[in-house]
């Protein structure tokens, strides 16, 4: 509930009443909240008991369909032109990072610290080529936050039967299939 707060506070002041609190808040005040087209109630169990599951090939098809548009604007957003280094997100690029990215952290709290600013694009300070997202918070620090971690809390939340699975095949550290330069 926190975090729903100080998020509508800070995006409702970012965009100057272009959002209000009562249109921004609800999304975010739960971080089961789906990227695309799952029903809000995430923590159900995939199947009912006794059902059988079901198989992976369907299952890894729709995980697909609710994860690539998201990791298809992310990219869009760091890689293309729109945004140089140290550039703030428009407001409807910030407001889509923050619901269906950030709201998905295992530590959203702590990276949201006292209140979020702004959501920029910059190049990480340790790793000079790669460039990331960060959060600006209303205090002036600014902290980079890591999308694939906010990926795969997001599907292991909403996903559990087939989390691993998909995460090993498509998020994870070696050669990740979702991350993979276009071609």
């Amino acid at each position: 509930m926190a975090l729903a707060a100080a998020l509508a506070r800070a995006s409702t002041r970012l965009l100057r009443g272009g959002i209000p609190p009562s249109a921004a808040s609800p999304a975010l005040s739960s971080r089961s909240r789906p990227f695309c087209t799952l029903p809000a109630a995430a923590d159900e169990p995939s199947a009912p008991p006794g059902a059988v599951e079901e198989p992976w090939e369907e299952a890894e098809a729709e995980i697909l369909r609710d994860v690539k548009p998201v990791v298809k604007l992310v990219k869009d957003i760091i890689h293309s032109g729109r945004y140089g280094d140290g550039g703030f997100l428009s407001p409807d690029d910030e407001k889509v990072i923050v619901e269906k990215v950030l709201a998905h952290h295992p530590r959203s709290e702590d990276k949201i610290g006292c209140g979020l600013d702004a959501i920029l694009v910059d190049k990480h300070p340790d790793f000079r080529k790669t460039r990331c997202l960060f959060i600006a918070r209303t205090n002036g620090d600014v902290e980079d936050f890591s999308y694939r971690k906010c990926l795969r809390a997001y599907v292991k939340r909403a996903y559990p039967s087939h989390a691993d699975r998909f995460i090993d095949k498509h998020l994870g550290q070696e050669r990740p299939t979702l991350f993979r330069p276009r071609k």
